[in-house]
């Protein structure tokens, strides 16, 4: 008997068309049986957004042959709910990837992703989750040095699985050659924000975000500096923000009123 296929979940943030979700279809493909739910559009930076009060819309399309596609009017987030409740019917794919987005999601910018928040919301689920970002922000990104990369990691988490909770965040950098995989912690850095003031035909002010990332972490062990130094980086993630560690501090305060 032939072994089954894994079934594939394919998401992203950056909108069903976007030429980096193609390359992550075309690598599922020579692993198992893909289906797609993404954007209809661009969402990049919707962070963990659901949609509240409103319809969501969900409508089957043909744009690569022998892959179910579905484009999504609501949020990378979503699609996932969306993906597990009406596409898949209730039953898990063997797992969920999301991506490749255009630029890099290391650092800090984990929490800001649509591309990660789709991946978390994988793991949420219980769907071993995988998020694949490269570092080129260009429409006509050359993917082909992530290619190898991803079907082997994907395997793995295939065949070993990841712990309850836990899900993977892959980043790869822009370089003639990738020297190989770094297993990282998220490096401590933020974005310094500015707000760049402009006034519109009907003169009312409007703002366009900018900013510079600040890396505020000089360590070898983490994302940045494996990316920086020609490697790409996996950051074993995870969604329980508690803060464990503080709770023996807290539990030292007196909280009662008086």
């Amino acid at each position: 008997m032939a072994k089954k296929q894994p079934t594939i979940l394919v998401v992203n943030d950056d909108g069903i068309t976007a030429p980096g979700i193609k390359v992550l279809i075309e690598e599922m493909q020579k692993i198992g049986e893909v289906t797609v739910v993404a954007p209809e559009g661009p969402q990049s930076g919707t962070g963990h957004a659901i949609t509240i009060g409103k319809p969501l819309r969900i409508d089957r399309i043909y744009i690569y042959p022998d892959v179910e596609m579905y484009k999504c009017s609501g949020t990378p987030v979503d699609c996932v709910k969306l993906a597990v409740n009406k596409v898949f019917k209730g039953r898990k794919p063997d797992i969920c990837v999301s991506g490749i987005n255009h630029g890099l999601n290391n650092s800090i910018n984990v929490l800001y992703s649509g591309t990660m928040s789709a991946a978390v919301e994988g793991a949420i689920e219980e769907i071993p989750s995988i998020g694949f970002s490269y570092d080129d922000l260009e429409y006509d990104a050359d993917f082909s040095k992530c290619r190898p990369y991803i079907r082997s990691i994907t395997q793995q988490v295939l065949a070993n699985g990841l712990a309850k909770g836990t899900l993977l965040n892959v980043n790869f950098p822009k370089v003639d050659e990738i020297k190989g995989i770094k297993i990282c912690r998220q490096a401590d850095a933020k974005w310094a924000e500015e707000f760049d003031e402009r006034t519109d035909p009907s003169n009312r002010s409007y703002y366009w975000l900018t900013g510079v990332f600040q890396l505020r972490d000089r360590g070898e062990d983490t994302d940045v500096w494996a990316l920086q130094n020609g490697y790409t980086s996996i950051v074993p993630v995870q969604f329980d923000m508690t803060a464990h560690h503080a709770i023996p501090e807290l539990n030292s305060w007196n909280f009662n009123a008086e």
